[in-house]
């Protein structure tokens, strides 16, 4: 199939990007490890002997930056659809976070304790229509935000990229319920032209019911 005018461009742009050089050359996984990166050294997101989960974590650059930064004592769990290749000292679970069944199994993981940090760079398969792909992406930070709340310790911090546009205010807002301090971050590895954005919720309120164990909440 031949390349459209798009495709070529992005090609291009890709190959000339500063932070894949870098990327390739760190020995990383993907470029939005840098995403991350400007974040935390921002915002202090992590700590020695955390316990993190990934979300949409392949390839898994996102938790070998998780995994150097938390050091031996902590964890980090990787959840995607997709299989990601073994890292040291990160636990993969492969299967849909939406699913009650991957939530279960990761708190058979963590021994039914809650977790210090939710961190997630998904985004949906994008299809042109822009009200569409929109929906979709705003559907997923929902879904994150779901899950974070199910996991998270009082206290907790999540990080989940967003794209502007409709859903945006109403995701704002139910976080800004959720958290003591809700921040948005734009780093420079996030392409000018894109919509994306970060949504940082540090202090998390704690859940609304019981904790959640290991086979139901």
């Amino acid at each position: 199939m031949p390349r459209t005018k798009s495709s070529a461009r992005w090609l291009r742009e890709h190959f000339d990007d500063q932070f894949v050089k870098r990327a390739q050359k760190e020995g990383y996984r993907s470029r939005a490890v840098y995403k991350l990166k400007e974040i935390d050294e921002r915002d202090r997101l992590f700590r020695s002997g955390m316990t993190v989960v990934d979300l949409g974590a392949a390839p898994g650059g996102w938790s070998q930056y998780a995994g150097a930064r938390v050091g031996a004592k902590g964890r980090i769990y990787a959840l995607d659809m997709l299989p990601i290749a073994p890292i040291a000292g990160v636990d993969g679970i492969q299967g849909d976070f939406t699913d009650s069944t991957v939530l279960d199994l990761l708190m058979t993981r963590v021994h039914g304790q809650r977790v210090d940090l939710v961190i997630s760079d998904l985004a949906p398969n994008i299809s042109g229509i822009a009200a569409a792909d929109q929906a979709k992406s705003m559907y997923l930070a929902e879904c994150v935000l779901d899950f974070a709340a199910n996991v998270l310790a009082p206290g907790g911090t999540v990080v989940i990229k967003v794209f502007q546009g409709a859903g945006y205010d109403s995701l704002h807002k139910d976080m800004r319920l959720k958290f003591d301090k809700l921040l948005s971050r734009k780093p420079k590895a996030s392409r000018p032209h894109s919509r994306e954005v970060y949504l940082l919720g540090k202090g998390f309120k704690g859940p609304a019911g019981a904790v959640v164990t290991a086979g139901g909440a």
